[in-house]
């Protein structure tokens, strides 16, 4: 006779933690959380799925362990794929970029923050120019003022 391996039978909890842990303190502690389960587990549920024959016994062992057909599917199609370290489970959120990403957006801030030194500083050339114009102008009418007064 097969095996029955439930979520209660597990050491740990699906996601791989202590099941008598203490639960999250926080504002967002009352929300449901998402279920993780290991990769043995997945593949003992999928290996036992496939022995049953009859679909009442298949909706028997999907309503025990709390699971969807679309689970099921998933996880074989996975195996199918690759191995078991593919059934980990797989990080949420943005993917980390690559070390080449973090070195061109690093490079593309300081381009900026030149790029903008230069305009500045091309900017205050320009006044400077207009100001050395202006002292020779002025200049020259104080020398042509002192030659006609001698």
């Amino acid at each position: 006779m097969p095996v029955t391996m439930t979520m209660s039978d597990m050491t740990s909890g699906p996601d791989g933690g202590d099941q008598t842990a203490a639960p999250t303190r926080g504002p967002r502690a009352s929300r449901p959380k998402r279920r993780t389960f290991p990769p043995a587990y997945k593949l003992a549920i999928v290996e036992q799925y496939d022995r049953l024959t009859d679909p009442r016994e298949r909706g028997a062992l999907l309503r025990r362990e709390g699971l969807y057909h679309s689970h099921i599917e998933y996880w074989r199609e996975t195996l199918q794929k690759a191995s078991l370290t593919a059934l980990s489970d797989k990080p949420t959120g943005r993917p980390s970029p690559s070390p080449a990403d973090v070195k061109n957006d690093r490079l593309q801030k300081e381009n900026d923050k030149l790029r903008a030194e230069l305009a500045r500083t091309k900017a205050a050339l320009g006044v400077l120019g207009k100001a050395h114009e202006l002292l020779e102008m002025l200049s020259e009418s104080a020398d042509s003022g002192a030659r006609q007064s001698k």
